[in-house]
C-alpha cells in the first residue's frame, strides 16, 4: 500500500503515466483538456463544502460517510495535476520549490504571519 511517507513524487508520476498509457489516453490529454479536467475535479471537491461555515468544514472533512468521497475527489485533482506535469514536461518538485521561494518573497513571515491578506495589502 502506498503512503505519503513511503512514496515519492516520481513514483506517483510514473504510476499515473503507466495508467494513462495502458489505456491509450495520452491522445486526449492536451494541456487544455487536462487543465479543464483539473478545474472540474477541484469543483467536485469544493462541492462537499459548499454552504458550510468555515469552522464546520474541518469536522465535515472527517465525517466517515463523506471522507472516502472527499479523498477520491482530492486524488482526482492530484492525478490530473500529475498528468499535466507529465504531458507538459514540467518538473513538479522544481516548480513547487520555485513557487514557494517566490511566495516567501511576496509573503515575508514578519508581515504575513497570521494574516490572510493578499501580498499587495500587507
Amino acid at each position: 500500500m502506498l503512503t505519503d511517507a513511503t512514496t515519492t513524487l516520481a513514483d506517483l508520476k510514473h504510476r499515473v503515466l503507466a495508467f494513462v498509457r495502458e489505456r491509450d489516453w495520452e491522445q486526449f490529454h492536451s494541456p487544455k483538456n487536462l487543465s479543464m479536467a483539473l478545474a472540474a475535479e477541484a469543483a467536485e471537491l469544493m462541492e462537499h463544502f459548499l454552504w458550510t461555515e468555515h469552522a464546520a468544514s474541518h469536522p465535515r472533512a472527517q465525517e466517515a460517510a463523506r471522507r472516502r468521497e472527499i479523498a477520491d475527489e482530492l486524488a482526482d485533482v492530484v492525478i490530473y495535476a500529475l498528468e499535466f506535469a507529465n504531458i507538459t514536461g514540467i518538473d513538479l518538485a522544481a516548480a513547487i520549490e520555485a513557487k514557494l521561494a517566490a511566495n516567501a518573497k511576496k509573503y515575508p513571515i514578519e508581515k504575513a504571519r497570521g494574516r490572510a491578506d493578499k501580498y499587495t495589502e500587507l
